[in-house]
């Protein structure tokens, strides 16, 4: 694990976390914890942490598909069909960037759509938005939140492995 580069962040908490944030790993840890017994909690999850940087550097290689402006007028677009489709209706629909989502939708019924799926299909955006649109109904991910979501796109399944 000597060739990866970590960073350790010590804080009062109770547990180890590893996050990978811009292609660099960081561990979290508590402060009892020595750097050896992390150390070999890295050698453990080696193959996982490779794994997400791939992934992570992957994300960040790829380009966006769209100008924000064409970007804005899909996401309009496909935001107008499926309040017809589904009578569900946001509040205001944002496009900002979000470091933890794809989108999310607040209890107020405002959606926010990442500017990251700049990078995306149409169809991945499409499933975004339906996807926070079902929030408006069930604020979960239950059985029922799903169900509503492959009634208005049977293939969700299948277009979500777009952000793998």
């Amino acid at each position: 694990m000597s060739e990866l580069e970590y960073k350790i962040k010590y804080s009062k908490i109770k547990n180890i976390y590893i996050q990978i944030k811009d292609g660099k790993v960081i561990v979290k840890a508590p402060r009892r914890v020595s750097k050896k017994e992390i150390e070999k909690i890295l050698e453990q999850k080696s193959e996982w942490i490779q794994k997400a940087v791939e992934k992570e550097t992957k994300k960040q290689e790829k380009k966006p598909l769209y100008t924000k402006e064409e970007f804005k007028e899909t996401v309009e677009k496909n935001a107008n069909e499926l309040i017809k489709q589904t009578g569900l209706v946001p509040n205001k629909i944002t496009i900002k960037k979000i470091k933890y989502a794809w989108g999310s939708c607040s209890n107020k019924k405002n959606i926010t759509i990442n500017l990251e799926l700049i990078k995306y299909s149409e169809q991945a955006i499409r499933y975004v938005i339906l996807h926070e649109f079902c929030h408006i109904k069930y604020m979960n991910h239950s059985k029922y939140f799903w169900n509503l979501a492959e009634k208005y796109m049977p293939d969700y399944k299948q277009v979500k492995k777009e952000f793998k």
